[in-house]
């Protein structure tokens, strides 16, 4: 019934978007040229419904160009709409100041051609960065009382492997973490986008990652058989932080590793997240690194040592501006911020894409994570 509504709610919104881009832009813009293009709203349209069919029911065959290509019109329906509004504005207020009308044309010319140049600019940009495989983002962060001098960690995030995310992404994404030589690895979240059963040759390469790795659950895995994750990367030697902790290091060199389930484990009762538990044994006189998949899991936090949480989710907003949507939900989008209480958090920006192959001022990384003690 929940995915009803959402379904419901997404077409009503994404075909909203296309009349609005039909009757605020093509038609505004091209004048009675625009009757050729009317097939365009419809054609997006057909494959925003094709795609959120597919989520439903798995509509779509088996094929990554098929599936990339319906799940592009979602995200060009978007950047249109974008594109859209930011031509609308100022021709909507131009229109009500007196002006010359013949000066008024020559300038509403130049203004609709740097528009549909910066439309097709924003679209290829958008999927040349997309379709790019992610480089590394080093950050380095300063902990308090941080055991060792210079701590090399490699953060993986959002990979979602799936329809169009395949075996040789991953085997990259190994062969380049490994050459970080990382003393550790975190997968912090959303590794799977279809049931683990339909991927696993897919996901076998993370088994020749060559440092201890540690995973943690994230929303998309809740969609997919949780179990069925959690089973399969411990068969590959990763090994699943649920709602637990782990002591990194020896001896008197030594920080706490948490692990905490996702935030939709709450609403769908399956592996819901457990601060307490997770902590319930945890020595808090010694730096905590903790996982959350979202990032307002921080919030959850107060009563516990926190000194630097690791989390993705967000796609540092994937298509700019969608971002700002995000940040409704999210107090970070990406990148590393300062919390209350001195608590520190970064945010990856994931390694993969959800849905349409788009990247907008949100490329996509292999977070390197250098602790060193403050």
């Amino acid at each position: 019934m929940r995915f009803l509504m959402f379904s419901s709610f997404f077409l009503l919104v994404m075909t909203l978007m296309n009349i609005y881009i039909w009757r605020r832009f093509f038609k505004v813009i091209l004048h009675n040229r625009a009757r050729g293009l009317v097939s365009v709203p419809i054609i997006l349209m057909l494959g925003d419904l094709f795609f959120i069919l597919d989520i439903a029911t798995g509509i779509i065959p088996d094929s990554p160009a098929l599936y990339m290509m319906t799940s592009s019109f979602v995200g060009i329906t978007f950047m249109l709409f974008v594109v859209a509004i930011i031509y609308d504005l100022p021709i909507t207020v131009s229109g009500r100041v007196p002006f010359d009308q013949s000066r008024r044309r020559v300038l509403k010319m130049i203004f609709d051609v740097t528009m549909l140049i910066a439309a097709a600019s924003y679209l290829l940009r958008g999927f040349s960065q997309g379709i790019k495989f992610p480089e590394v983002n080093q950050v380095r962060v300063k902990v308090k009382d941080f055991p060792f001098e210079r701590f090399n960690l490699v953060q993986l995030s959002d990979i979602h492997v799936g329809r169009t995310i395949k075996r040789d992404f991953v085997e990259k994404l190994v062969s380049q973490t490994n050459q970080l030589n990382p003393d550790l690895v975190v997968i912090t979240g959303d590794l799977v986008d279809l049931p683990v059963s339909q991927i696993e040759y897919d996901l076998y390469p993370l088994k020749d990652l060559r440092a201890p790795a540690y995973f943690i659950l994230g929303n998309h895995e809740y969609f997919h058989g949780p179990g069925e994750a959690i089973g399969y990367v411990r068969q590959l030697g990763i090994i699943p932080l649920l709602n637990n902790h782990v002591m990194i290091g020896k001896g008197n060199k030594q920080f706490n590793l948490v692990g905490l389930n996702d935030v939709i484990g709450a609403s769908t009762g399956l592996f819901p997240p457990d601060a307490a538990k997770a902590y319930s044994k945890v020595d808090q006189n010694k730096p905590c690194i903790v996982l959350a998949h979202q990032p307002r899991m921080i919030n959850e936090l107060d009563e516990y040592r926190c000194d630097l949480m690791l989390s993705g989710h967000t796609h540092g907003g994937q298509i700019f501006p969608f971002g700002l949507l995000i940040m409704t939900a999210q107090p970070y989008i990406a990148g590393l911020h300062r919390h209350a209480r001195g608590r520190q958090i970064f945010v990856s920006r994931g390694a993969g894409y959800w849905g349409p192959p788009l990247r907008f001022l949100a490329p996509s990384e292999i977070s390197q994570v250098i602790i060193q003690p403050a």
